[in-house]
């Protein structure tokens, strides 16, 4: 197998993080519509070069090209459709795509859609969702989270995955098990109103918090689910961690 230009592998590397850090915003601004996609093609790009090496026989060189071509499409077309989905959700929900990283420390954002180049993140606060100690959503939050089938029903082949998050109040085991049952209920609501995509539930108990358990403040933005879309199975990451 040839080896790749490590020195074009870490530059090429270096221009995609440059793009990606001139283009992010702050507060409630948004990133550029583009600027998954532009991230999506760069990235593309390199595992094409990488395609293009390994292709036997022929002219190296031009597959090296080809490679890069394809994976730049393939790339570009991924981040395009984060965030033209993103945005899709956000307008069903009645919101903006805010991609500050800490929105989900604000106590009055109950309600977060945010995008990367890999999956949209939809984020709902547990006090909006359900009732104290209560797995079943309210009326209310069924009818909200329902509103998402329509955007799933334009992206049948995007993968769901319903990830619930609670506080540290009680055992491990007790918060594995809500947070379970709570995951598996707003899949069932997203399943129940329609969608034909793959949708996959999962319960992180308190293994992941985004404050720490240290107040009532803390704890209240800790508990939320969270709902995962993503284009493909190399998407997926590890939710809990």
């Amino acid at each position: 197998m040839k080896l790749i230009n490590i020195k074009t592998l870490l530059s090429s590397v270096a221009i995609a993080a440059m793009i990606s850090g001139c283009a992010q915003t702050t507060g409630n601004q948004t990133y550029d519509q583009n600027q998954n996609a532009i991230i999506g093609t760069t990235v593309g790009a390199l595992a094409g070069i990488v395609l293009g090496n390994n292709v036997g026989g022929g002219n190296k060189g031009r597959n090296k090209v080809i490679g890069a071509v394809a994976g730049a499409a393939i790339g570009g077309a991924i981040g395009y459709s984060m965030d033209k989905q993103a945005k899709e959700v956000a307008d069903s929900l009645n919101t903006n795509v805010n991609n500050n990283p800490n929105a989900a420390l604000d106590p009055n954002q109950d309600l977060i859609v945010s995008n990367t180049d890999n999956y949209v993140k939809i984020m709902f606060r547990d006090d909006m969702m359900f009732e104290t100690n209560s797995a079943n959503p309210t009326p209310s939050a069924s009818a909200k989270i329902a509103k998402i089938n329509s955007v799933l029903q334009k992206y049948p082949n995007t993968l769901v995955q319903v990830v619930g998050h609670t506080d540290s109040r009680g055992s491990h085991a007790y918060n594995l098990n809500l947070s379970n049952q709570r995951a598996t209920n707003v899949g069932n609501i997203i399943f129940n109103s329609g969608a034909q995509n793959q949708i996959f539930s999962r319960g992180c108990s308190f293994d992941k918090p985004v404050a720490l358990n240290n107040s009532d403040a803390n704890m209240g933005l800790n508990r939320r689910v969270e709902v995962y879309l993503y284009p493909n199975q190399q998407s997926v990451i590890d939710v809990c961690k």
